[in-house]
Order: C-alpha cells, then sequence, then structure tokens
C-alpha cells in the first residue's frame, strides 16, 4: 500500500511516520508540509492512500481534493485535531477520519478499511464514488458562499482551538486583543503572551466575530473592545492606541469602517 502524509506540523508527520512503519505492507512514497506539495506529490507518485490532514494555510484538505483528477484520486484518510470538521469529511465521502490524538488501533482500524476498499474498488465503482465526491466538494464550496454571506449576522465561536508547537490550547475570542500577520503565521496577541499559528489572517479572520474583530491594516486585526483611543498621523494614517498601551498602525483605507464601529458602541 503506497501511502502519502500530509500535514503542516512536522511533528505529527513525525508521530504518524512511525506508527506506519510497523505496518509491514504500508509504503510511505512522500511527506508533504502543505496542500500545494500534497498536489504534486499526488500527480507524481499515484498513491494508493493519503493521509491528508485539514487546516492548512493556503490551500487545505479539501481544496487539495478538489483539484485532483477523478482518475487519479487515492482513497483518503483525513486527519485532525480538529472535529468540527468531521460532518464535512464524511460528506467528501473520505474512507476515514482520525481525531488527533489517536492510537495505533484507531490507525489500524483506518489501515483495515483501507484495504478493504483497495481489494474490492473496480473501475466503475471507484469513477462512482469519484463523481460523488467531488460533486460534493461543489455543493460545499456553494454552502461556503452562503455562510459567508450570512456571517456578518452571526457571532464567532465560544472557543477556538489553535495549533501552536505541536499541540493544541484553547482560548475564548474575547481574550484576544490583537492579530497580526507573519508570512505564513497569524501571531494572536492575549494579555502579555503571544501565540504564532500557522495559518493566513484571512483564514483565521473567518474563524472569528467580525462585529467584534476588525482589520485596520493589511496585516493587523484589532478586538475593538480593547481599543482605547485613535490618534492621527500624517497622510491620513492613525495610531490605534489599546488598553494595555500597546500602539498598532491603522492604514487609511480603513479608518472610516473603525470609526463607524467605535462610534455605535
Amino acid at each position: 500500500m503506497r501511502v502519502i502524509l500530509v500535514d503542516d506540523e512536522p511533528l505529527a508527520r513525525d508521530r504518524l511516520r512511525a506508527m506506519l512503519a510497523k505496518e509491514s505492507d504500508v509504503e510511505i512514497v512522500a511527506e508533504c508540509g502543505d496542500g500545494k506539495e500534497a498536489l504534486q506529490a499526488i500527480r507524481k507518485q499515484n498513491p494508493d492512500v493519503v493521509f491528508l490532514d485539514i487546516q492548512m494555510p493556503e490551500l487545505d484538505g479539501f481544496g487539495v481534493l478538489g483539484q485532483i483528477k477523478a482518475d487519479r484520486m487515492p482513497e483518503v484518510i483525513f486527519v485532525t485535531a480538529f472535529d468540527e470538521f468531521a460532518v464535512k469529511a464524511f460528506e467528501v465521502h473520505a474512507l476515514d477520519y482520525l481525531l488527533k490524538p489517536f492510537d495505533r488501533d484507531r490507525l489500524r482500524e483506518a489501515l483495515g478499511r483501507a484495504r478493504e476498499r483497495l481489494r474490492a474498488s473496480s473501475p466503475a465503482g471507484l469513477t462512482e464514488r469519484i463523481d460523488a465526491l467531488l460533486a460534493s466538494l461543489e455543493a460545499e464550496k456553494d454552502k461556503d458562499k452562503d455562510r459567508d454571506k450570512e456571517r456578518s449576522d452571526k457571532p464567532g465561536p465560544d472557543r477556538l482551538a489553535l495549533k501552536v508547537d505541536g499541540r493544541v490550547i484553547f482560548l475564548r475570542p474575547a481574550d484576544i486583543d490583537w492579530l497580526e500577520a507573519q508570512d505564513n503565521y497569524v501571531k494572536v496577541h492575549v494579555g502579555r503572551e503571544a501565540h504564532l499559528v500557522r495559518d493566513t489572517l484571512s483564514n483565521f479572520e473567518g474563524r472569528i466575530d467580525p462585529r467584534r474583530f476588525i482589520r485596520i491594516a493589511r496585516s493587523t486585526i484589532v478586538n475593538i473592545d480593547r481599543v482605547r483611543e485613535m490618534q492621527p498621523m500624517f497622510h491620513g494614517e492613525y495610531v490605534v492606541i489599546l488598553h494595555d498601551g500597546s500602539k498598532l498602525t491603522m492604514s487609511r483605507g480603513y479608518r472610516d469602517t473603525l470609526q463607524q464601529y467605535l462610534g455605535g458602541k
């Protein structure tokens, strides 16, 4: 069984690799740290099974599947720390769904299902399942668009699960002071602490309440409850001062949005 491991956390890949090493019929043909690498590896290696992380920056697990041609589609076992994706994973006809942390027994159960599926697969049956998978992905895209339209009228979640240094921490969105983009990471400022999360600022923005968190620059989002005052600078920019004394620069193009929210409080 030729497999590919896809996870943006090196420690997670290390653990899965070690567990799979005990399976005599499993050959790891590639390891990938993001969705783009996964696409290239799947097209090149034509694996039987892909262990696919869901939440990755830029191109997530569902996005990877949406770009694979039907005749190259492997069996997919999703691997993630976030159970919120479980229903969606099975809606796109995934073979299995492993919720971190999982043990060897749970992994072997998933491998058993993979072996059975591979033995039973016929060209006609495989094509039928792939067509169903891609149709589901298209339907999910439409649902995502509808959810985006409704998002501005709905509050965010009570807690956020964040992957930090190979572990998962939970934060109340209300405890977050501000967010800043750093390449493919988001720095989450909470009081005197800061957590570096591998994600894009746009993706992170989609997980929090748009009525509480406002973008004030291309790389900065602030919790409006933390804003103490605004001071004008040159060329229409402002300094946004938080209650803890932090000073952030607000770009001219975002000024009206923040002033509107602060004026309505």
